[in-house]
């Protein structure tokens, strides 16, 4: 991922220092059982474990020679370890260090995007109960539906956002394995008893079988679990795009002191922190169908996978932790206007009580279903085509309306509060008291 959308931390995980340490961790932790097995002699573990070093440059040099990296790697660090540098890598694969360290990798990764995660669910929280009962207009396809609060917008992202985390738990306890298996997952020539001890040295369980490599059916859910909470970022951007938009303007993203939003247009306030999180959940959800293909591989193992996984697990990874930074900061310091709110609510001039009309008319009235709702979309239309129009007004003055329903009949009708009544049992089920 390009420096303009990764934050450092992360970042870190996936540079060749990581990865190369990883990789003397795991082979010196294979050489340690095999000492205490008497396979090593504990003075040679001792100059491996004291002498082990790399130089990434070396390696990079040492690779465009051989054109392999694990055999670059095992070369130049064992030029620092001298003669005891035989015992290094002995009955391994280059997958079983590769892989094994690619898992850690992943699941240094998930570990950050999870505490990002459990801040920004934190974030959200206090936001559904701070606007718990703040009513807002509820929309269906972009058109307004019924009275809800703003709070209820909020508690929806926090509980898909909670049920993202689960997935993404899942996934780390899911690529949490390693393998140290030998050339086609056989232990041909190496114990299992090494395998278990890295692997639980390294914070792992051990894949209880593998090929060549650890089955990639694994990365691909990881992957697909940052694609679908990606999509859910996504989801409360654009919730939040939408809601800022001039003609209502009831939320806004953080616009701060100095920035400009267009080089031609000085008064433009535009949601450019949630539009770029709209932008690199796309890329996220474009990587998971790589890691899709990359299930199917040879027999038991090609490289295919490798150089794919190369790209899209870092920028994977780095980009959701950055989106959700990114979330975190818009969500904590979002400008709610609650007097647009109220003003939009009235947008419509009554419409938005419809439904209860139509209830009302049907329960009180003793009136086929189908009667009421024409006399209540001849209204309806009515309002639409008239801006000086009223639902309230129109039902008012009609004697089909006025002989089941009573002034204060109507009045009780064109109330939010009945709308919000439920609100609280909503919460109660979050757990957001």
């Amino acid at each position: 991922m390009i420096d303009r959308y990764s934050n450092p931390e992360i970042s870190k995980i996936w540079e060749l220092e990581n990865k190369f340490e990883i990789w003397k961790e795991i082979e010196i932790l294979a050489c340690e059982i095999r000492m205490k097995r008497g396979e090593i002699p504990p003075e040679d573990f001792q100059e491996i474990k004291s002498m082990a070093k790399f130089n990434v440059d070396e390696i990079l040099e040492i690779e465009s020679k051989v054109h392999h990296d694990v055999i670059a790697f095992l070369t130049n660090m064992n030029s620092y370890i001298g003669p005891a540098g035989r015992h290094v890598h002995y009955g391994l694969t280059s997958s079983d260090i590769g892989d094994t360290a690619l898992c850690v990798q992943m699941v240094q990764a998930m570990d950050l995007i999870l505490k990002k995660t459990d801040a920004l669910i934190s974030v959200v929280r206090e936001k559904a109960i701070l606007y718990k009962n703040l009513p807002c207009i509820g929309r269906s396809h972009g058109i307004h539906a019924e009275p809800m609060t703003l709070g209820l917008k909020f508690a929806l992202f926090f509980e898909e956002l909670n049920r993202n985390r689960k997935r993404m738990s899942e996934a780390r306890d899911e690529i949490a394995v390693g393998k140290l298996s030998g050339a086609v997952g056989t232990y041909s020539n190496v114990d299992p008893e090494i395998e278990a001890y890295v692997c639980e040295k390294m914070g792992l369980k051990i894949d209880p079988i593998s090929t060549q490599v650890v089955s990639r059916d694994r990365h691909a859910f990881y992957l697909s679990v940052l694609g679908v909470t990606a999509s859910s970022l996504d989801r409360m951007a654009t919730e939040i795009r939408l809601l800022q938009k001039t003609e209502g303007r009831e939320v806004e993203e953080p616009f701060s002191a100095g920035q400009k939003g267009s080089s031609a247009m000085p008064h433009k306030r535009n949601p450019v922190i949630c539009e770029r999180i709209s932008g690199l959940s796309r890329v996220i959800r474009a990587n998971v169908n790589v890691g899709l293909q990359d299930v199917a591989l040879w027999h038991e193992r090609d490289i295919s996978h490798s150089s794919a996984e190369r790209v899209v697990l870092p920028d994977s990874t780095i980009a959701l932790e950055y989106i959700l930074d990114k979330m975190l900061f818009v969500i904590k310091n979002l400008h709610v206007y609650p007097d647009a709110i109220e003003r939009t609510l009235g947008v419509t001039r009554g419409l938005i009580f419809s439904q209860k009309v139509l209830l009302a008319l049907i329960e009180k009235g003793n009136i086929v279903r189908e009667e009421a709702y024409l006399i209540v979309q001849e209204h309806a239309m009515a309002v639409w085509a008239d801006p000086a129009e009223t639902l309230k007004a129109r039902l008012e003055k009609d004697d089909r309306v006025g002989r089941v329903l009573t002034g204060k009949d109507l009045e009780d009708i064109f109330k939010i509060e009945p709308y919000l009544e439920k609100v609280g049992l909503i919460y109660k089920r979050l757990g957001l008291e």
